[in-house]
């Protein structure tokens, strides 16, 4: 069979669809729809009005991604960080209360009232940065909690996607 031959007979049939992970299909409808560069209090608006299984997967897949990603400094130096609070409290919901209490941990850098507002955690990292040096100190208190955060999220309830996909079974519907 000539390469053009078989790359026709590749192509004539489409690939085979994997099913989305449950969390996923609790999550996807939602993605497009929410936009965290608004305004913190018309998102959270918008926010409010998802399924409450989705809120809890939809945050805490957030919280997760960008921690994940660059530590709870990236979480908290994106628009993403808005959700914090709504993601921790979706640990909780998802069986993962470590996780939760090590993600208030490092909200509590901020005080009291976490700050859904961008440019006033932006500022806030700044000067905690100013006053702590960046995250390549051993000693950094943003990198430990990030060290110890990753330790969690593969083992706590079976990790995140684990945890997530069974957290959607039981909601599903």
């Amino acid at each position: 069979m000539s390469w053009k031959a078989w790359l026709g007979k590749l192509f004539a049939k489409p690939p085979p669809q994997r099913e989305p992970d449950p969390y996923s299909a609790l999550v996807e409808p939602y993605r497009g729809l929410l936009n965290s560069y608004d305004d913190p209090k018309a998102f959270l608006d918008q926010f409010a009005h998802l399924p409450e299984p989705s809120k809890h997967l939809f945050a805490a897949e957030a919280l997760v991604s960008e921690v994940a990603n660059g530590g709870f400094s990236q979480l908290f130096l994106n628009s993403t960080g808005v959700l914090a609070p709504e993601g921790v409290k979706g640990l909780k919901a998802i069986g993962m209360p470590q996780a939760a209490a090590i993600a208030e941990e490092a909200m509590a850098w901020f005080g009291s009232d976490y700050p859904r507002d961008y440019y006033v955690r932006n500022d806030a990292l700044a000067a905690f940065e100013e006053a702590h040096g960046d995250h390549d100190d051993a000693d950094c208190p943003i990198c430990t909690i990030d060290d110890r955060f990753y330790a969690v999220m593969s083992d706590e309830n079976g990790g995140f996607e684990d945890a997530a996909n069974q957290f959607a079974k039981r909601h599903a519907g």
